[in-house]
């Protein structure tokens, strides 16, 4: 440790702390995760539903896409309603006429207000108290069984080929016969009202249902609890306390300005040859463009759906290509393209790492991992193609199909081969620190990259600890770890390693100031990152100590991205501190893009979701996906197309980056972005919360709603901004392809001026 030990004491206890907060917040997610009843049973004993239908209602949504197909507890898609609360307004509204019909012999509407207003209360008290006598074996009144029977109806044929509805599934972008088997359904169904009973039904000995009262509905007083006003004022103090205890750390640390530092007359990294596995990283960029542009096209088309549901500019495609298949590929072909571009970037920094040479047989491992990257991907989709057509047996979906879970969508079989790879990664990355290690010189900074290595390649795992039919409420959990965890956490530390070893070595930073920057800024980064992972988790059917601890420390993710618009400032600055730099200005202004982005994206869009009131009304409104498009690709995509930017300019060392093409796609893909969220998602996203907040969730997310001509206008204008956003992305893969491709006879290739000088 030698003098990084104070620094290193900081890291080791925040993960000490986080981790055992995370630790026992999960213990309290599997202690109190909302009861699947044995049964479900009427007032004479006759069962209704057992816990198995249930469970087979969710191996049957897993089917239909489940999360890309709509939503569920505020999870997924944004294009068809959130199940939990439409099934809910709806068996609601059921009850209240039948029971209106029965005592005033005519429907709910056409009664006084003293009348509707006892029958609320009725309705309130019969919901709310469901499991008060258990929830083992749960007893429902004859008037909810008689709602529950009106209400399946309409799910089973939504689902299914009823030429009624075929307008109402052109709306929510869901192909016909979504689901073909009858009996899978009903189970459906019967999925759909346990998770509407959940959100209804006081958990015992509280005055809150499981999802903390989540969602919003008035006809049953489902509005935010105490708590949820206490802990989101917390969220914001901790906020303002978080920044101005960081300003002023910053301030009174600050020593006098260090002497200048001499930077290089020549790219160090240059004097270094390149190894064969170095060389061999070209068809990682190749690859990772190739899946770029696929998944912008493909955003395109997922977007298009949301105003032809059933086409393409008139081309009837989605019982071929269906918007929960497009969606899955379009967010899964993120994901794959952005970790190549992170596992390319590890294998660059190997050989230099291991004194400028290969471990034996390096290249071989990363021809090997490469083949892998694209059999996992190429296959996963193949199978996800076959399960959502439903040629694929149901039971064989969750392992070779569609796990039905938003991010982690691809088949367990494929997920585990995914896992395979990362360790592959991580054990052809190791080989190069066991030498490094045994160079002299001081070896904390190698050490937080290899740590920020070992991370991103095990945790991964942490996705594998759910099945099938595990409870909702745990899944999400695990999920969460992957999804926020994984790649909100290690991948921000492995950015920030990965970062101050590349600019050390170039000679733009000192060794002191990359070392301890770092190793704190990973401590910053995961004080709010692990235990802020709970914040996804307020209505899943968690209880008040998850909301706390959410709340409190998710507010402290975004206290370190409150300077990075300084670091922007001093990515941007390193550009011209030696003539060489020059050759490396696109990837440096890609480096800055991640920082704005970072802040916007991740900062102040992640924290317009963060505080529970706030997340009470807009889970799963356009407002989320504001958040996920900025922060995914502003920072994560921003990030891993500099580093493959970077490496194709040190395997192409006497090729020049085409500056109009460059420049087309920065300004392009920064353009394209803002496009879509401030003509289209931002907007919608608003009025969507206005309708939530006012009448609830069920209306923000409704058919009625939604297909509102100025809505579907807004929908239609966002065209605009995919296309600006499709050609910086065809622009920067060109320019890739251009470098990757490059001869000498090439017009841009300078014989006598290589890239160093």
């Amino acid at each position: 440790m030698g003098e990084y030990k104070k620094h290193w004491w900081v890291l080791f206890g925040v993960l000490l702390c986080t981790f055992t907060l995370l630790g026992l917040g999960g213990a309290e997610v599997y202690r109190s995760a909302p009861p699947i009843p044995q049964q479900f049973i009427d007032s004479q004993g006759n069962i209704i539903m057992t816990e198995d239908d249930i469970l087979k209602g969710q191996s049957a949504w897993q089917t239909t896409g489940g999360m890309q197909l709509g939503s569920v507890l505020g999870h997924g898609a944004y294009q068809a309603p959130d199940w939990t609360a439409d099934w809910l307004h709806r068996e609601l509204v059921a009850w209240l006429n039948i029971r209106a019909n029965e005592i005033y012999g005519k429907g709910y509407d056409a009664l006084t207000s003293s009348e509707q207003a006892g029958l609320r209360q009725a309705l309130k008290e019969e919901y709310r108290t469901s499991a008060n006598d258990g929830t083992q074996i749960v007893v429902l009144s004859d008037t909810r069984i008689k709602a529950i029977h009106e209400v399946a109806p309409y799910y089973v044929k939504l689902y299914g080929n009823d030429p009624k509805y075929i307008k109402t599934r052109e709306n929510f972008a869901m192909k016909n016969n979504t689901l073909p088997d009858l009996t899978a359904r009903e189970h459906l169904a019967n999925f759909y009202f346990w998770t509407a009973w959940i959100a209804s039904t006081n958990r015992p000995g509280t005055d809150a249902t499981f999802t903390n009262n989540w969602p919003h509905e008035p006809l049953i007083d489902n509005v935010p609890t105490a708590e949820n006003f206490i802990w989101s004022v917390a969220s914001v103090v901790f906020l303002i306390a978080g920044v101005g205890f960081l300003i002023w750390a910053w301030a009174f640390s600050k020593k006098e300005e260090e002497i200048k530092l001499a930077v290089p007359e020549s790219d160090p990294l240059t004097k270094i040859n390149l190894t064969p596995s170095q060389k061999a990283l070209g068809k990682y960029g190749l690859l990772v463009v190739a899946l770029f542009v696929l998944q912008v096209f493909l955003g395109g088309f997922v977007a298009h759906y949301t105003v032809e549901g059933h086409a393409f500019y008139g081309i009837a495609v989605a019982d071929w290509l269906p918007y929960a298949l497009v969606r899955t590929w379009h967010i899964q072909s993120a994901l794959f393209w952005i970790a190549t571009a992170f596992l390319a970037a590890g294998l660059f920094l190997t050989p230099i790492i291991n004194g400028g040479k290969d471990p034996k047989f390096q290249k071989l491992g990363v021809d090997i991992l490469w083949v892998a990257l694209i059999i996992v991907c190429v296959g996963s989709f193949i199978a996800q193609f076959f399960a959502l057509k439903h040629i694929m047996p149901a039971h064989l979906n969750f392992w070779f199909g569609h796990q039905g879970y938003e991010f982690i969508d691809l088949g367990r079989f494929w997920q585990i081969l995914k896992f395979v790879g990362i360790l592959l990664w991580l054990v052809l990355m190791a080989r190069g620190w066991a030498n490094g290690f045994k160079q002299k010189g001081d070896k904390n900074l190698l050490s937080i990259f290899v740590a920020s290595v070992a991370c991103v390649g095990l945790f991964y795992g942490s996705g594998l600890f759910y099945g099938e039919r595990t409870n909702i409420a745990i899944m999400e959990y695990w999920r969460w770890w992957v999804v926020h965890l994984w790649v909100e956490g290690f991948f921000e530390v492995f950015a920030t390693a990965a970062f101050a070893f590349i600019f050390y070595n170039l000679g733009l930073v000192r060794y002191k100031t990359a070392t301890g920057a770092t190793i704190i800024s990973a401590a910053l980064f995961l004080l709010g990152g692990v235990p802020g992972t709970f914040h996804h988790l307020y209505f899943t059917g968690t209880t008040t100590p998850i909301m706390a601890i959410g709340a409190s420390f998710s507010a402290l993710e975004v206290v370190p991205l409150v300077v990075l618009g300084y670091e922007a400032y001093e990515h941007w600055e390193k550009q011209h501190q030696a003539p060489w730099m020059d050759k490396l200005k696109w990837p440096i202004l890609y480096f800055v893009a991640v920082s704005f982005w970072n802040m916007v994206g991740a900062g102040v869009f992640g924290f317009m979701l963060n505080p529970p009131l706030a997340l009470f009304y807009i889970q799963g409104l356009n407002t989320t996906a504001v958040h996920a498009h900025a922060a995914l690709f502003g920072v994560y995509g921003f990030l891993a197309l500099g580093f493959v930017l970077l490496i194709v300019r040190y395997i192409r060392p006497n090729h020049l980056f085409d500056d109009g093409l460059m420049r087309l796609s920065f300004w392009a893909l920064n353009a394209g972005l803002v496009l879509m969220i401030v003509t289209s998602l931002l907007p919608i996203g608003v009025y969507q919360a206005h309708a939530s907040i006012t009448e609830g969730l069920w209306y923000a997310r409704s058919e009625g709603f939604l297909q509102q001509d100025f809505l579907v206008r807004l929908r239609w204008i966002r065209t605009i901004g995919d296309v600006v956003f499709i050609i910086g992305a065809m622009a920067v893969a060109w320019q890739v392809i251009k470098l990757v491709f490059a001869k000498t006879d090439d017009d841009n290739h300078h014989r006598n001026a290589p890239i160093n000088r």
